[in-house]
C-alpha cells in the first residue's frame, strides 16, 4: 500500500484513485456548501497542516493531479502526508457543513421514498447543479447523477466524529491492488 518516492517521503502504491476521490470529495464539499479555495486553505491553517498545504498554489495542484482533471498539469506524485492533509481538511469541513449535509440527504431520501426525482427536492437540485457545474468545469466529461448522490452520502458519514477515520480508511481500500 505504501512506497517510498523520489524525495524518500512515503507515496500511496496506487495514488490515482486516491486523488481522484479526495478531489471528488472536496469538489461535492464545495457545492455542498459553497466553498472555495480560501476555505480550504483556512481550514489547513486551523489544523496546522501549512507544512504540507500552506498556498493556493500548492493546493491546486494536489487538486489538479486527479486523473479525472482537465489539465492534469498538477503533481504526478502524492505522498502519504499530503493525502493525510486534504483528508483530515475535507471531514473538517464536512463537520463544519454537517447540518446542511444532514438536511440535504434527508430531502433526498424523502424525495426518493416517493418516487420522486432526486432533483426535484430544492437543496438536493440546487447541490446536483453546483456540483455539474463544477464538475464540468474541471473533468473531462458530465457525472453521472448517482455519483454526485454517493458523494453527498458519503459526506454526511464524512462529517461524522470518525469521518476522517472513515475517509482514510476508504481512501487505502481505493489504493489496494484487489479494488
Amino acid at each position: 500500500m505504501l512506497a517510498v518516492g523520489v524525495t524518500g517521503a512515503p507515496t500511496l502504491a496506487d495514488p490515482q484513485p486516491i486523488k481522484a476521490h479526495l478531489d471528488l470529495v472536496l469538489l461535492a464539499l464545495e457545492a455542498i456548501a459553497e466553498l472555495n479555495s480560501e476555505a480550504m486553505l483556512h481550514t489547513a491553517a486551523r489544523l496546522h497542516l501549512t507544512d504540507t498545504i500552506g498556498d493556493r498554489l500548492t493546493l491546486w495542484r494536489l487538486r489538479q493531479s486527479s486523473p479525472l482533471r482537465k489539465g492534469k498539469g498538477g503533481r504526478k506524485r502524492l505522498d502519504v502526508d499530503e493525502a493525510r492533509a486534504l483528508t483530515l481538511i475535507a471531514s473538517e469541513l464536512a463537520s463544519q457543513h454537517h447540518s446542511k449535509i444532514r438536511q440535504t440527504v434527508a430531502h433526498l431520501e424523502a424525495y426518493s421514498q416517493k418516487g420522486r426525482a432526486p432533483h426535484q427536492a430544492p437543496m438536493v437540485g440546487d447541490y446536483l447543479d453546483r456540483f455539474f457545474q463544477l464538475y464540468e468545469e474541471r473533468m473531462e466529461e458530465r457525472p453521472p447523477e448517482a455519483l454526485a448522490l454517493k458523494l453527498l452520502v458519503d459526506l454526511l458519514f464524512y462529517s461524522a466524529p470518525t469521518g476522517d477515520r472513515r475517509l482514510w480508511l476508504n481512501l487505502l481500500e481505493r489504493s489496494s491492488p484487489s479494488s
